[in-house]
């Protein structure tokens, strides 16, 4: 099955803390939005509009980083591990582009849920928010750490080892 993620499955109906075997980790944040239960207990505090709105939700999300490597969780680890990039280039994004839009005309129906430009000519950019490359620096700083904690690197190892 390798690395890639797999957008074939119904995460809707499946809870992966009961099925850590069919989750991989993709590149990037792929998947972040759709894996249950991480996704409900992850999401509500995801927040990027300003750096104290940042710096709460990534201190918050990396708190459960931790707590999902201390309970040897690596799926939920690496899913915080992937709204903490989500709030960096989220904010980013937001800080070139007024209103959050990168590329021109709406998302290809069977693209729908995954990342990326599928054929779409990006807009320019504007001239960069302050508020919004702070909060992306501070996410930036948490989604470093998460990377780096040689915990995570051991988990995520042993599940690419046992899984792939």
């Amino acid at each position: 099955m390798g690395r890639k993620f797999d957008y074939s499955l119904h995460y809707a109906e499946l809870n992966l803390r009961e099925h850590p075997e069919l989750y991989r980790v993709g590149v990037g944040e792929q998947g972040v939005l759709l894996v249950q239960p991480y996704k409900a207990e992850i999401l509500p505090h995801w927040r990027f509009a300003t750096p104290e709105a940042a710096q709460a939700s990534s201190d918050t999300i990396y708190a459960m980083f931790l707590a999902y490597l201390k309970a040897d969780d690596f799926v939920g680890a690496d899913m915080a591990r992937k709204f903490l990039q989500m709030g960096y280039t989220r904010a980013r994004r937001y800080a070139n582009h007024k209103g959050g839009k990168k590329y021109d005309g709406p998302v290809p129906d069977d693209q729908k849920g995954r990342s990326g430009a599928h054929g779409r000519a990006e807009l320019p950019r504007s001239p960069e928010d302050p508020q919004k490359a702070q909060a992306a620096a501070i996410f930036k700083a948490k989604w470093d750490e998460a990377k780096e904690n040689p915990d995570y690197q051991r988990q995520k190892e042993q599940h690419l080892a046992r899984y792939s």
